[in-house]
């Protein structure tokens, strides 16, 4: 069970010199979970990239995290198109010090393509895989940039039990998406195009 906490206070954020967000203020603790929409440039991309560290922020401030605290799933999936399912995540397990994969790739329902070039998944499965990475090593904090995209609903289904399953634990989900995501106890976070 994790036990942590991420809080920002007056986030601001631009890109190419234009203000994408200010002032945006949030808590968020274990067990809880955050949906940001938006429509396209409205900074939710920047957002979970200055969460995990990866560009910084304008101003305000925001809880230290490590990288041992989160996992980022950006746009693109990280897998090797000529490795088959198992042999890239196998290589994530080991890189991240994780676990076996059989686990994460019942999870996601991926067990018959196991076998198969990561290339001759669909873009759906694909996402899937991308997603069973983030069970090879447990950590607290997903940051999810449009985990759904490509997928069908019976996909959207098995990936929201994985991540009621984190909260469960005391994780924290944020999530930028187009589309439904979570339950209704999820929070929201609605940003506006400059």
């Amino acid at each position: 069970m994790f036990n942590i906490s991420l809080i920002t206070e007056k986030l601001a954020a631009s890109r190419g010199g234009f203000a994408l967000f200010e002032n945006l203020s949030f808590e968020l603790y274990s067990g809880q979970a955050l949906r940001i929409t938006g429509p396209n440039g409205s900074g939710k991309t920047t957002l979970l990239r200055c969460l995990a560290g990866l560009v910084r922020s304008d101003s305000g401030s925001m809880s230290k995290l490590d990288e041992n605290q989160l996992h980022y799933l950006g746009h693109l999936n990280a897998m090797k198109p000529q490795l088959t399912l198992a042999e890239n995540l196998n290589f994530w397990a080991k890189m991240q010090n994780g676990g076996d994969i059989n686990s994460a790739v019942r999870s996601l329902n991926l067990s018959r393509l196991i076998n198969l070039p990561f290339s001759v998944l669909s873009s759906g499965q694909k996402r899937r895989v991308a997603i069973a990475r983030l069970l090879l090593s447990p950590r607290p904090i997903w940051l999810l940039d449009e985990p759904t995209v490509g997928l069908d609903s019976g996909s959207i289904a098995i990936v929201e039990t994985v991540l009621e399953h984190h909260l469960a634990q005391g994780g924290i989900v944020i999530a930028a998406t187009h589309t439904p995501l979570g339950k209704d106890n999820w929070q929201t976070l609605e940003l506006q195009t400059p």
